[in-house]
């Protein structure tokens, strides 16, 4: 069942007197549970298509459908609405409340929600990520791998429909890169949820099931691995 659908979706932004298309004309379709590996040089419209598709920016033309409803012309704060409990995003370089624990920090989109902790993704968690003895440690004083695996399990733990990831594995050790991988992969699986990754890393991209390759703002290649 499709989840996600873009129609013709575009992105330009003024450079001086000149417009430069980051995005050209995208047309995509992707359905419930699929694992999505987008691959393609530095500046080729990866990181914008996934600002789009999570409401953190806005097409200069096209039509973006998540789960039938149309996303980019919502207001800012149903655009608020929508990120919190459809939409989890995972960047490089964490963005983690300084002033928050681990757990707290991990616990955001489920409190500010005013839901229940899936106990049972909250203890998968726990177990692959290895974070127990952090959880009342602050992000000051974890490594980077502690800190993107704490980025992680905060984008997941509200099981939204959708998670975006940009570059998620970029800064870390192969045993980190694994560790976040397979919880990845764990919730795709166990929760049904679409993920989005971009990545420069062709042995994690060629794990996914299917393969977006964007080149100056386009798909030339979309390929099924599964």
């Amino acid at each position: 069942m499709e989840i996600l659908r873009t129609i013709n979706l575009t992105k330009d932004y003024k450079d001086g007197n000149e417009v430069k298309t980051v995005l050209d004309d995208v047309n995509v379709s992707i359905n419930r549970g699929e694992f999505i590996g987008i691959f393609g040089p530095s500046g080729s419209g990866k990181s914008t298509l996934l600002n789009l598709i999570g409401g953190l920016d806005r097409p200069s033309k096209g039509e973006i459908y998540v789960e039938g409803e149309r996303t980019d012309h919502l207001s800012q704060s149903k655009l608020a609405l929508y990120r919190r409990r459809r939409i989890g995003i995972v960047y490089q370089f964490y963005n983690l409340m300084s002033h928050l624990t681990v757990e707290q920090n991990m616990l955001l989109p489920v409190l500010m929600d005013d839901k229940e902790v899936d106990a049972e993704l909250y203890g998968k968690i726990m177990n692959i990520m290895d974070l127990k003895e952090r959880l009342q440690s602050f992000p000051e004083s974890l490594s980077g791998g502690e800190q993107q695996r704490v980025a992680i399990a905060r984008a997941l733990i509200n099981k939204p429909s959708i998670v975006l990831l940009d570059e998620p594995t970029g800064n870390l050790d192969r045993e980190n890169r694994n560790k976040i991988f397979e919880l990845l992969k764990y919730s795709n699986s166990a929760f049904h949820q679409t993920m989005l990754m971009v990545s420069h890393d062709e042995e994690i991209v060629n794990k996914t099931d299917r393969v977006l390759q964007i080149e100056d703002g386009k798909i030339i290649r979309d390929v099924s691995l599964r």
